[in-house]
């Protein structure tokens, strides 16, 4: 299912670099904490994170270093569907 990819806030992990992982986001007014990162990987100017949130969703986010903004890119229902 794709998604519009939009701005959402963050709550990460930070030491020796910012923003290191994300541990809660913030998605349609509901908090979600972060129960695992199944995939990360690293571009020029960002950095995703294939995660699985409380709510037993897949959602890919990503965070851009140089506007140090974060962005909902997909969801996907339910693990073991990606």
């Amino acid at each position: 299912m794709q998604h519009t990819i939009r701005k959402i806030k963050v709550t990460a992990y930070s030491s020796y670099k910012a923003n290191e992982r994300p541990l809660a986001f913030i998605l349609d007014g509901k908090k979600l904490e972060v129960k695992d990162i199944v995939d990360r990987w690293y571009g020029q100017d960002h950095d995703y994170f294939k995660v699985v949130a409380s709510d037993g969703k897949i959602y890919l986010i990503k965070w851009n270093r140089s506007l140090d903004v974060w962005l909902l890119v997909d969801i996907f229902e339910r693990v073991g569907r990606h």
